[in-house]
């Protein structure tokens, strides 16, 4: 059995964060850290070929479900409260569908149950301009990034995946070999007929169109205990962009 790697801080209640697609653990440093100070044992998760994860040929939201079994298994947890950001979500509504006694309660960011049409394309077309290239510096990096994404927050996310080895080069955590094979996995719905009925959190960026009024009564079919709630002024990395508001919803939540 591979256990995922987890950067561990805190004691008290169990919380363990997974991060979205080319994230990782790290990502959730600061909010982890105030949590860690307010009765929790925190735990940052970095999924399977992310991070400082193992890489393996297989991703798929089913064998990251059991990444988590394993881990919770491993150490002991029997119950948490669980974050999943994006693909993070998607893991945290499959553990709740195949383990719902190992949750107290759910947070969903910006992801719904639905099915995601592949939209990761000319990211990995630049990642893989990375992984092509011998890295000197991260500014070159940045520069080889911008000639497929534009937006400097995304450039400055994937760069984050960046780490030197002992010959000072730079070079990517992620297994992007794998990740690309099995990219149509990342998109996929949750099963027909799901139901958690655990208290469960989701939390929509209201400028992020990952979540429309349409996904709501889907929402609710798969997440009958649910509520959905919208941050304004936040995107897709809702967390990262409102940091105080994100921490206060589920602060609420966590409490009520």
């Amino acid at each position: 059995m591979k256990l995922i790697y987890a950067n561990q801080f805190g004691e008290g209640k169990d919380l363990v964060i997974v991060h979205g697609f080319l994230g990782m653990g790290d990502n959730w440093k600061s909010l982890g850290k105030k949590w860690a100070s307010s009765g929790y044992r925190v735990h940052l998760l970095d999924m399977r070929n992310h991070g400082r994860s193992f890489h393996d040929d297989y991703f798929s939201y089913d064998v990251m479900t059991e990444d988590i079994i394993d881990y919770l298994e491993d150490q002991q947890i029997d119950k948490c409260y669980f974050i999943g950001h994006s693909m993070g979500g998607k893991v945290g509504m499959n553990l709740a569908i195949k383990k719902p006694d190992m949750l107290i309660k759910l947070v969903v960011v910006d992801i719904a149950p639905k099915f995601y049409p592949n939209h990761h394309g000319m990211i990995l077309k630049g990642l893989e301009l990375l992984e092509q290239n011998n890295l000197g510096s991260r500014k070159q990096a940045d520069d080889l990034l911008s000639k497929t994404i534009d937006e400097v927050g995304i450039r400055q996310f994937l760069l984050k995946n960046l780490y030197r080895d002992e010959d000072n080069q730079l070079h990517l955590r992620i297994n992007l070999k794998a990740l690309k094979k099995n990219i149509q996995n990342i998109g996929e719905a949750l099963a027909d007929g799901a139901v958690y009925n655990g208290k469960t959190l989701f939390l929509k960026g209201e400028k992020s169109t990952y979540i429309s009024n349409n996904d709501k009564r889907l929402i609710k079919k798969n997440f009958p205990n649910s509520d959905l709630k919208v941050v304004k002024n936040a995107g897709h990395w809702v967390h990262a962009e409102q940091p105080k508001i994100f921490y206060k919803s589920v602060n609420h939540f966590f409490n009520i």
